[in-house]
């Protein structure tokens, strides 16, 4: 294959845009606390913050349009440099560089006992030049004007919904906040949900103190020694910064409408919960050891998660308490992320029939089962079970969610392996009987009608293309590694949807994937199937591959363009980490089998 089969338009970004703001996607970094998050770039910028709830209507949204609301900062002459997360926490640490010196802004959201709930707080070192702080709310994805008034000690945003408070004489311009830390005095700012008992700094330094706790504690749940134990570390920050600590419901990702093709139409917006996602996040987190209260809370979340709809078990894919998602809305006055519209909220695929999203559940629940030797939630895994039993034969919209139905193979091996994980678990004779035998129909089925002419698995069936996904097979049990089927199904994803045989594109039916970036999820399942097959040294070229997609801090989109070095898609992906995650433990399990190639993994 060529290395860029479609030209597509894409571009390497000249040097002043990669400087600009929020020039690229791999800029971001997110903080958060466990409710909500915020998205700042390499300036110290806040570009993205949806105020409560991940889901909820964005604050500050300049990401996707200029005009859309932004907290900034104007340090003349500064240069981005280096950035960190406060060891395991969600506490990120930014430094601009100046000829005169360094400013170091330390950006977090409180947690923990006996802090601030909802509220942005913002530390700066000793500024080495006057520095302009700057604060634009534009609420509802910038549709409103917050109209600040002075109250007091504060500023009030948006009626009283938000109140600014600062360590120095602020401003009100029109619809801006402001004010200036002069040369060679720290300062700090705290944007809150709620009123505020006149902050000083030795509060901000207390709830910087209750939210590094905080984060250790949330550390100490699934702990990871072995290769890429640094990166794991990463994954996991930002698996639990997507966490909605109330609900213990964790989204695809923290923003909205951040382009798959840059300039393209395919922007979708993440803040939701998937069941799909179940399976490999409650793998990650329950495979580590230590953390199986997380996946619990997770399958609570799920099997509770009925929506509105009455058509299936489970809604597909909700909102954060549990709610049918919204219907998909294109927000035509923001231009967005780099003039990527439309710009979306809500996702249309909510009524949506994915057999492999019931099927995750499933898998999800049996890690659960083997692991705390209890059945919670089995009347749901019931439910699913049976409807998968009345209804695999069902064209459905698959894995990608293309709007098309089809006999997607890939939903057809996950639904046989869920029912048969099920049946592992049922004391009923019948039941067993009724899943098993369902699990064999489909397993006739796939070979009957779902393979192509070469022999290998195919997309969908009757079709002669293969997708990604088909190297999960064995790692959910469907088949050995090493069959004629997985053979040859490897062989033409190598050949066909492959990029130097390290990193993969999806396979869709609507359009050409290779348009967009490779799929770094893919990358991790190709990884995983290495390490079954026995070539640990393959394994870890792919998943260095795909680590070097991620930005500094450790955080994958959903997708690269691995010629220009572009992320692309929405960001942080869970899934994304979670598949990560999964291909990690996969392959330290398979170094303490063959200790002697331990020296030879980083």
């Amino acid at each position: 294959m060529p290395e860029r089969p479609h030209d597509n338009g894409r571009a390497t970004l000249s040097g002043e845009e990669q400087s600009a703001g929020t020039g690229l996607i791999s800029d971001l970094a997110l903080i958060g606390d466990r409710r909500t998050a915020a998205v700042l770039d390499r300036r110290g910028n806040i570009v993205w913050y949806c105020p409560g709830r991940f889901d909820r209507p964005s604050l500050f949204a300049s990401l996707l349009g200029s005009d859309a609301g932004a907290w900034s900062i104007h340090l003349p002459g500064a240069r981005p440099g280096a950035r960190r997360y406060i060891g395991d926490s969600g506490i990120l640490e930014t430094r601009l560089d100046t000829q005169a010196g360094n400013l170091v802004i330390t950006d977090w959201m409180p947690a923990g006992r006996d802090v601030p709930v909802g509220a942005l707080c913002r530390r700066f070192s000793a500024a080495p030049e006057a520095t302009r702080i700057e604060l634009t709310a534009r609420p509802d994805y910038g549709r409103r004007e917050a109209r600040p008034v002075n109250a007091g000690g504060a500023v009030k945003l948006d009626g009283g919904a938000h109140h600014f408070y600062a360590s120095h004489p602020v401003v009100i311009e029109g619809q801006t906040v402001a004010f200036t830390l002069p040369k060679g005095e720290p300062g700090w700012a705290v944007l809150s949900d709620s009123v505020l008992a006149a902050p000083e700094p030795a509060d901000l330094a207390r709830w910087l103190g209750a939210t590094i706790a905080h984060w250790r504690k949330l550390s100490g749940m699934a702990c990871y020694s072995g290769p890429y134990e640094r990166e794991v570390a990463a994954s996991l920050r930002a698996i639990r910064l997507l966490c909605h600590e109330e609900t213990g419901g964790i989204i695809a990702a923290a923003t909205t409408s951040l382009p798959e093709i840059v300039g393209g139409p395919a922007n979708w917006d993440y803040r939701y919960v998937w069941l799909r996602d179940a399976g490999m996040i409650v793998s990650a987190l329950t495979r580590l050891g230590g953390g199986i209260t997380e996946g619990e809370r997770y399958l609570d979340f799920i099997c509770g998660a009925r929506g509105s709809s009455s058509s299936y078990p489970l809604a597909v894919f909700t909102t954060l308490d549990g709610k049918m998602a919204p219907e998909e809305t294109c927000l035509g006055h923001l231009a967005g992320y780099r003039a990527s519209r439309p710009v979306r909220i809500g996702n249309g695929a909510r009524d949506q029939m994915q057999l492999d999203a019931f099927a995750n559940v499933l898998l999800a629940a049996k890690l659960i089962y083997r692991r705390s030797n209890r059945r919670p939630h089995w009347d749901t895994v019931e439910e699913i079970a049976d409807f998968l039993v009345e209804h695999w034969q069902e064209p459905d919209h698959g894995i990608w969610e293309e709007k098309p139905k089809r006999q997607y193979t890939a939903n057809k091996v996950i639904a046989a392996c869920a029912l048969a994980s099920a049946a592992e678990f049922s004391a009923d004779t019948a039941q067993i009987e009724r899943w098993r035998g369902a699990a064999g129909d489909i397993r006739a089925f796939v070979a009957e009608n779902c393979l192509t002419a070469e022999g290998a698995y195919a997309a969908v069936a009757g079709g002669q293309d293969v997708d990604v996904t088909a190297a999960l097979f064995p790692v959910w049990d469907y088949s050995r590694p090493d069959t004629p089927e997985m053979l040859s199904t490897m062989d033409s994803l190598e050949k066909n949807w492959s990029w130097k045989g390290l990193l993969y594109w999806r396979r869709l039916e609507w359009d050409d994937s290779r348009r967009e970036g490779v799929f770094l999820a893919g990358a991790f399942w190709v990884a995983q199937y290495w390490v079954m097959r026995g070539d640990l040294e393959r394994a870890g070229r792919i998943i260095d591959a795909a680590l070097a997609c991620a930005n500094d801090l450790g955080l994958f989109a959903e997708e690269a363009d691995p010629i220009a070095g572009l992320m692309l898609g929405n960001i942080p992906q869970s899934f994304v980490h979670a598949a990560f995650v999964g291909a990690a433990i996969d392959l330290k399990a398979a170094l303490e089998i063959t200790p002697a190639l331990e020296g030879d993994k980083p």
